[in-house]
């Protein structure tokens, strides 16, 4: 298939610099390229699931206000007690 990419031109000298060296064309150069990281995709698999935390507290996170205090109040949670004297 013909296709039109926009390559920049330090990666363009270097790519036509290879293909001579190599002996081969730069169409060829680029193919092998893409196979190779869509291979090397394919072998990573699928990503880990992200963590997720339990939380009694609920926040629109739009209403900035009510972040700040979730914040203030989680902050409390896990501040050390004071000792009293």
């Amino acid at each position: 298939m013909k296709t039109t990419l926009n390559i920049d031109d330090a990666v363009m000298v270097e790519l036509k610099r290879e293909a001579a060296r190599q002996g081969r064309t730069m169409s060829e150069m680029v193919e092998t390229a893409l196979r190779m990281m869509l291979r090397e995709r394919k072998k990573r698999g699928p990503l880990p699931p992200l963590p997720t935390f339990s939380s009694a507290m609920l926040v629109d996170i739009s209403d900035r206000d009510a972040l700040y205090r979730a914040m203030e109040e989680e902050d409390a949670l896990y501040r050390p007690m004071e000792r009293s004297k």
